[in-house]
């Protein structure tokens, strides 16, 4: 059962974290509580498992990258890990994970790919699959951003 500050700390961490040196002085004063006594509770949510990670969401337009392609890849499932592992330390990777296929389509392991333009992800992907050694793939490049919304646990 979460404490009705426990609730709060989530609902802060779920906005826009404060581009500041330091953003949970920031958070914790909304919230009227010190940053330490923030900081702990962020840590005990952690160890009991109800945050389990922090992910940061950029608006790659914004920042100079005009071009994003997720690249559908059939990988051997012997090799998803490690494939993935490789993948994931390209720094035009911004996710990469795997799902099951589905019928009519065989690639099982996804990654986004951004850059200046179009011609530049194609040799990021190029790069990659020599790395991984991975030659079945597709790139499906991004048109339009419809919507980019994260799950809200709680409100503020």
């Amino acid at each position: 059962m979460l404490t009705p500050i426990e609730k709060k700390v989530i609902a802060a961490l779920q906005g826009d974290i404060p581009v500041t040196e330091q953003p949970f002085l920031e958070l914790a004063r909304k919230l009227s509580i010190s940053e330490d006594e923030f900081l702990n509770i962020v840590n005990d949510l952690n160890e009991r498992g109800i945050i389990r990670r922090f992910g940061a969401t950029i608006k790659h337009q914004k920042s100079g990258f005009k071009a994003n392609a997720m690249v559908a890849w059939k990988v051997d499932e012997s090799e998803v890990e490690s494939v993935g592992r490789v993948m994931a330390t390209f720094q035009e990777i911004t996710h990469c994970y795997r799902r099951n296929p589905a019928p009519g389509w065989e690639y099982n392991m996804y990654t986004m790919v951004h850059a200046a333009n179009e011609a530049e992800c194609y040799e990021a992907v190029n790069r990659i699959s020599k790395a991984v050694n991975q030659d079945n793939y597709t790139l499906l490049f991004s048109k339009k951003e419809l919507k980019k919304t994260s799950m809200k646990y709680f409100e503020d």
